[in-house]
């Protein structure tokens, strides 16, 4: 990933718009808002029962950032090169669960963080979405990578 072009990466769930899944800018990777939606648009944390659907932000929070880590993966980068994380809840009730899982994720330190609540998410399923920028010079970044 040696350019500016937005990429799409296989494996990954599909954009439900005109966007990339990752953004060079320089040594700047921007990552688009990332959910727990897996490649069969079935959601991570979100289980159908035959009485409804059952949420779970700590599972749907484990499920963004295992795919933020496989689209960062796939250019060449990790969790450990991100910079900054926006984390978009659809309830500030969610926040402690969230932060806990968040936490076994960079229990060394992670990026900068902001969270704010919205009042929806692209899915009525979806209690969490997270942005990301990371930082990976670009003699680090793979080549080759979907677009």
């Amino acid at each position: 990933m040696n350019d500016d072009r937005g990429l799409t990466i296989d494996g990954r769930a599909k954009p439900l718009g005109a966007y990339p899944h990752v953004r060079r800018a320089g040594d700047l990777l921007y990552v688009s808002g990332t959910s727990s939606r897996r490649p069969d648009d079935t959601i991570a944390g979100a289980d159908v029962t035959a009485t409804g659907v059952e949420l779970d932000v700590a599972a749907q929070t484990a499920g963004v950032l295992d795919n933020l880590a496989a689209i960062l993966a796939a250019v060449g980068a990790t969790l450990a090169d991100l910079v900054a994380i926006t984390t978009y809840l659809v309830s500030m009730d969610d926040f402690a669960a969230y932060n806990q899982v968040y936490g076994t994720y960079f229990a060394g330190g992670g990026p900068t963080r902001t969270t704010v609540a919205v009042a929806a998410l692209p899915h009525p399923h979806l209690l969490i979405e997270m942005q990301a920028v990371a930082h990976l010079p670009a003699e680090r970044a793979t080549k080759g990578a979907n677009r």
